[in-house]
């Protein structure tokens, strides 16, 4: 049998606790929602315990969101194998599992908490989309893009963040289907950007080529054929 001594953890280790603690709570209701006393509990300690290691619910909310924060921009690493729709896809499924498993937190980052507004937590919405918008320049081969594929890619990434939060009011639409539509939507800015640049154009010939026929692209160009037919 056990002696029941509990084991005291080190400082970092508590920190990684309670952030790990307030990062759950926070993913399942809005931030504004949860309190410094519920977390004590979550964790097993005292509430003046918490204080000693975050001086207030704030920097422990942002303590958190910088954990999501790399959690989120890790989804949009994908290995540079296949097609670029299987590929965007994939991205999709996991961004999409970050959705579902953090709703109530992912929207209250976007849309309003308790740190939105201040400088660290724009940082860290930033530094995700960035993250984001590199990895798709990777995928592309490209180090430098051009005015319109910067557009193209900041708006998709864009379009992302505002379909997850509408999705996650009543996820009227298939997980699934969304996830595809949304490689669909990349697709489609790319094409419509290229018939105005060259430049664009040259970037969609290139991984439209290596596109087979089972692919979320092939997909979408037989459902516009057979809109027009």
């Amino acid at each position: 049998m056990g002696t029941g001594v509990r084991r005291r953890m080190g400082v970092e280790e508590r920190r990684q606790q309670l952030i790990k603690v307030a990062l759950d709570l926070f993913s399942r209701r809005s931030p504004d929602e949860v309190s410094i006393d519920e977390i004590a509990s979550a964790a097993g300690i005292s509430r003046p315990l918490v204080y000693h290691y975050f001086p207030g619910k704030m920097s422990l909310y942002e303590a958190a969101l910088t954990r999501a924060a790399e959690d989120l921009a890790g989804r949009f690493e994908e290995p540079h194998e296949g097609p670029l729709g299987a590929r965007l896809l994939r991205v999709m499924g996991r961004f999409f599992d970050f959705v579902d498993e953090h709703g109530p937190g992912f929207s209250a980052l976007m849309r309003g908490g308790p740190a939105v507004g201040s400088s660290a937590t724009n940082a860290l919405i930033d530094s995700v989309r960035q993250a984001a918008y590199e990895q798709i320049l990777s995928h592309l081969g490209i180090t430098e893009a051009p005015a319109r594929l910067e557009l193209v890619v900041r708006s998709w990434i864009s379009l992302v963040e505002s379909t997850a939060l509408i999705w996650l009011e009543g996820r009227r639409v298939p997980r699934e289907e969304l996830e595809r539509q949304l490689v669909h939507d990349f697709a489609a800015l790319a094409a419509v950007s290229a018939a105005y640049d060259p430049e664009m154009a040259s970037v969609v010939r290139t991984f439209a080529q290596n596109e087979p026929g089972d692919s979320p692209f092939a997909e979408l160009a037989a459902r516009l054929i057979s809109l027009a037919s």
